[in-house]
């Protein structure tokens, strides 16, 4: 800045600055960058990326949070669309693409408005007046479902998974999350409520992913502390403790001199009848099966073993709360207060082999409120992308059972949207309905994408299904494997109302609050941070995406 001859500074040397237009169009380069980056992996033709890091370790996935979590992103703007993926999978679960792909074309059409010479604020108020719009037709279109329509269930966990690595297993996998999240499911206060930590995913890769199973109870990563220990035991009663079975050592530094050889012996006694009797304590409750969260001393695991108690030490506190939920049994930290009603009960609890891994089964618990998932599948990599599909399976089905309401999928509701706002925007008057035209044409990007992935031509698709809502067939969609447009209902292509309410919430707020933005202050002093960031990728991340 100039006063006079006398420069003034005012930022720090060597910090960039832009303003008005070309930090606005450098903000939505960088957004429709990532936007394009997962395009192609929607929908059931959709295909994996591979993401390799600077170890060489590679993640092969087509979930879109976990794409753009992986990926190292330079440029501010790009991170706040990597924001949409995380709120979309955090909230729902599933969507997490589709709600990208719909923040970067919200961004290219404000583009186009843009270079027309309307204003910024003119757009995001137009923006919000369509999302407002396009949530009213989207109640409309709702469909309530009852609770125990475990058929509608089952179609949802498919819709979900039918883009996913598990695809092929979608029918087995389906029926074990809709049999674990309506075991887990809870009444409050009249509303159904689903808490998903509730159900472990265990992974064990060997097998096949026809193997993969529910179990009415918990596996711990663990094995039993000692050999002579039982390795099956039915009917069991099942204690949780929170203390070590060790002797304590004191809190203040202590010395014990011994003068006579007597009275090591003595010493030595006495330690050993103090492990005794923990062990005699946990043997007068009854309990025939010990989960200890701390450790258990070498001779206590001996006198267990004599007295054929089944012990697992080091268990992690998450499994000793899911093991309470699933068993019925109380965490006691303290052993005098074990009794006979702190114990819980499981049909069965046994040390199972795979590989090299021995894990320990408690299965057959009676009505339990936390079960299991065991994963099985060829290689570490299949294991990992059938874990992150059975996530959203989990999260939809749990999405269904607290909302009850359900929209079909294969951008049927997309292009209801799009009319049902084509209609609206006349009466918006202004500049305005510039905005919420664009928004109309942004949204019709779900099932343009989607046709375009299965190899389809856009334009015939998009002609033909606006042909069809037109008639008053609201369900129509694009049937992605057939090739056609048809009633998505009839094919059971449907998922949760939330996950497309949040869609548009979360594209909407994220495209105005970018646009908004029209003067970018980077300051280049400070630490530089190590090359590749925290991901450990190289610099820049994806191609490009760090200059701005």
């Amino acid at each position: 800045m100039m006063t006079g001859q006398q420069p003034i500074i005012i930022l720090r040397e060597g910090t960039t600055r832009e303003k008005g237009k070309g930090a606005r169009s450098n903000n939505i380069i960088a957004a429709l960058a990532i936007s394009d980056a997962v395009k192609s992996t929607l929908g059931p033709k959709g295909m994996d990326k591979m993401l390799v890091d600077s170890m060489g370790d590679a993640v092969i996935t087509n979930d879109g949070a976990t794409l753009l979590k992986e990926i190292d992103v330079e440029h501010p703007a790009a991170k706040m669309i990597v924001e949409v993926a995380k709120a979309q999978d955090e909230e729902c679960g599933d969507g997490t693409t589709s709600a990208v792909i719909l923040a970067g074309e919200l961004l290219k059409y404000s583009r186009e408005l843009l270079d027309q010479n309307i204003h910024p604020t003119v757009i995001c108020s137009g923006f919000k007046l369509a999302a407002d719009k396009a949530l009213e037709a989207l109640n409309k279109m709702a469909i309530p479902i009852k609770p125990g329509d475990k058929t509608t269930l089952k179609n949802i966990a498919m819709t979900s998974m039918a883009s996913k690595g598990a695809s092929g297993s979608k029918e087995l996998l389906a029926d074990v999350v809709v049999d674990s999240v309506t075991h887990v499911a809870e009444k409050i206060h009249g509303k159904t409520v689903v808490d998903i930590d509730n159900i472990q995913i265990q992974k064990q890769q060997g097998g096949g992913i026809q193997d993969t199973s529910m179990i009415k109870g918990i596996i711990l990563d663990k094995e039993r502390v000692h050999e002579g220990m039982p390795k099956h035991i039915k009917n069991a009663k099942i204690a949780l403790l929170n203390t070590a079975l060790e002797v304590k050592k004191t809190e203040v530094d202590a010395r014990i001199e011994i003068h006579d050889p007597t009275q090591l012996q003595k010493f030595l006694d006495e330690e050993e009848s103090m492990l005794k009797k923990m062990v005699d304590k946990v043997k007068k409750s009854g309990a025939k099966v010990l989960i200890c969260q701390k450790g258990i001393d070498d001779l206590v695991q001996h006198f267990l073993a004599k007295e054929g108690i089944y012990a697992v030490r080091r268990a992690k506190e998450s499994d000793m709360e899911k093991l309470a939920k699933a068993t019925g049994a109380k965490i006691v930290a303290n052993l005098d207060d074990l009794s006979a009603k702190d114990l819980g009960n499981a049909g069965n609890v046994e040390e199972k082999k795979y590989g090299d891994d021995k894990l320990t089964f408690i299965t057959d618990c009676e009505n339990p409120k936390a079960v299991s998932i065991l994963i099985r599948g060829g290689t570490e990599h299949v294991v990992d992308e059938l874990e992150r599909g059975l996530h959203d399976a989990l999260s939809v089905v749990k999405a269904v059972l607290e909302d009850g309401k359900i929209t079909v999928g294969g951008g049927a509701v997309d292009i209801a949207i799009a009319l049902a706002l084509r209609d609206f925007a006349p009466s918006v008057g202004g500049r305005g309905q510039m905005a919420v035209a664009a928004f109309a044409n942004a949204v019709e990007v779900i099932p343009k994408t989607l046709s375009e992935n299965a190899g389809l031509d856009p334009i015939d698709i998009m002609l033909e299904l606006r042909r069809e809502h037109k008639k008053g067939h609201k369900y129509a969609g694009v049937d992605v494997l057939g090739g056609k447009v048809t009633d998505m209902m009839k094919h059971n292509v449907i998922e949760p109302l939330r996950v497309t309410v949040h869609e548009i919430q979360t594209a909407t707020e994220t495209a105005t609050m970018i646009l908004r933005i029209d003067d970018v202050i980077a300051a280049k002093g400070g630490t530089p941070s190590p090359p590749g960031g925290p991901g450990g990728m190289p610099p820049g991340g994806m191609g490009g995406m760090e200059e701005y």
